[in-house]
């Protein structure tokens, strides 16, 4: 058969698309009786699909989101807090692209997380590189990096991602070394990449909570003078569907 060595060729090129577009071509006489120039079309439309799909499933694996969310379920008939027309905005990911920041703030359950993950899992689908982390376990990993000689490797990669999503941010007050830390990887952000901090303390608060004055100031210089924020309330989301269930 002529046409099994370019499917064997295909294969070893890898170019999965273009190889079952082609095998398509050839179990179905209706597309054979089109053009060559259109059906080379069809095979790298088809061969550009499934790059865009590898690629788009490597960001999403890398990003490692908090939650299965996506931007087009988000629930704005709900009165939360939500700027309709600001998370419209935010789900352009030009924000990301000019090196802004988001603070999502607001009492526990009312979606503050999941907010940040379906603006992470957007920023994925526009080709932008996202990282999520909860904030304890950041601050975990460093000090455990710290101790194995890995510290500025792993610095390094929390610096890379277009995005850096700190989830759970300001649950207890920062230790010492966590200020700094947390100060070299906004340093490393600032200007160049975006940080989303997501948690309950309301901005003025977190002075308190970093601890040290002059710490806490150039931290919150490089964070939140560039930053949209989202101030969410009302009643907790899962508390809301229990009653829908009759679980409470």
């Amino acid at each position: 058969m002529l046409n099994q060595p370019t499917l064997e060729t295909l294969k070893a090129l890898k170019l999965h698309g273009m190889l079952k577009a082609f095998e398509e071509q050839l179990a179905n006489p209706e597309l054979q009786t089109l053009d060559f120039d259109e059906r080379l079309g069809l095979l790298v439309d088809r061969e550009r699909i499934e790059q865009d799909n590898r690629l788009m499933t490597r960001r999403l694996q890398r990003a490692k989101l908090g939650q299965t969310a996506v931007f087009e379920d988000i629930d704005l008939r709900t009165s939360r807090g939500l700027e309709k027309s600001l998370v419209a905005s935010l789900s352009s990911c030009d924000w990301i692209r000019t090196h802004h920041n988001l603070i999502i703030t607001g009492p526990t359950g009312v979606g503050k997380s999941y907010l940040a993950c379906a603006l992470g899992h957007k920023a994925c689908r526009e080709g932008l590189s996202v990282l999520y982390q909860r904030t304890g376990r950041l601050f975990y990993e460093l000090a455990t990096a710290r101790g194995e000689g890995r510290y500025l490797r792993v610095l390094k990669a929390l610096s890379q991602a277009d995005l850096l999503i700190c989830d759970d941010w300001g649950l207890a007050p920062l230790k010492d070394e966590q200020r700094r830390d947390f100060l070299e990887i906004i340093e490393d952000r600032h200007s160049r990449k975006s940080v989303a901090l997501v948690g309950q303390l309301p901005v003025e608060k977190w002075h308190e909570l970093i601890g040290d004055p002059t710490l806490a100031e150039a931290i919150l210089d490089r964070v939140v003078h560039n930053a949209y924020k989202i101030s969410m309330k009302g009643e907790s989301m899962r508390k809301r569907l229990a009653k829908t269930l009759d679980l409470t």
